[in-house]
């Protein structure tokens, strides 16, 4: 969306090659939406929008063991801090069992620490 970020190519790069499907979990798309109308408009907010009701991203919605996962993680690592959304990728990530997460958040994703694998596959 941002030609001028410094993470523009490698994001678009990340996003051509990849052929599964992309999982935003719910509690991320206000924020996502909030981001993307900051730095770019109300166009491109509209095409993520589209988007999820397209299929072209699905929105995983949380299960009721995700709540108290993301309570946990919030308290765990209180000190980082990571906030709830955060937390909430984590806690879909679990139960799904994915390993690879789609961010540039090396801050909060590269400490956290999933009960599934060792550590999350961060890209780009």
């Amino acid at each position: 969306m941002d030609r001028d970020d410094q993470n523009h190519e490698r994001c678009l790069a990340l996003l051509e090659a990849y052929e599964g499907p992309l999982l935003v979990p719910t509690m991320c798309v206000c924020e996502i939406a909030h981001l993307i109308n900051n730095r770019g408009g109300w166009e491109f907010e509209a095409r993520l929008m589209e988007a999820f009701a397209l299929g072209e991203i699905y929105v995983e919605g949380p299960h009721p063991a995700d709540f108290e996962r993301i309570a946990e993680l919030v308290t765990t690592y209180r000190d980082l801090p990571l906030g709830t959304v955060d937390a909430a990728v984590v806690a879909a990530a679990e139960r799904l069992e994915v390993t690879q997460i789609a961010t540039l958040d090396r801050r909060h994703f590269s400490v956290v620490r999933p009960r599934h694998i060792e550590a999350f596959e961060l890209v780009p």
